[in-house]
């Protein structure tokens, strides 16, 4: 069953975020997933406005968003944006499917 791994950021140093996101690609792919929606328009319907870019990625299954998110490759990638605030990101990985009762 597919899983999604859902981001809304804020770039708050544009250089340096590159340096995060042109290493991105390579390794969703190595880990099975796909890019469903990356930046591009938006509306905010409800909630804080802080975050001005989304991503919405698809895996094969739930574990591999999550091995993807914690492999080295990703964890190499992300320090861009982390050690020096160039982003701010909130990440979720959800299971697709109907689980409430």
């Amino acid at each position: 069953m597919p899983a999604y791994w859902i981001a809304r950021s804020l770039i708050n140093e544009p250089v340096a975020y590159k340096r995060y996101t042109d290493q991105i690609p390579a390794i969703i792919a190595k880990y099975g997933g796909k890019v469903l929606a990356r930046g591009g328009k938006y509306q905010i319907m409800e909630g804080p406005e802080k975050f001005k870019r989304f991503v919405v990625l698809e895996f094969p299954d739930f574990d591999s968003g999550v091995a993807c998110f914690t492999s080295k490759e990703y964890d190499d990638a992300a320090r861009h944006r982390r050690e020096n605030g160039a982003g701010e990101v909130e990440t979720v990985i959800l299971d697709s499917g109907e689980f409430t009762q």
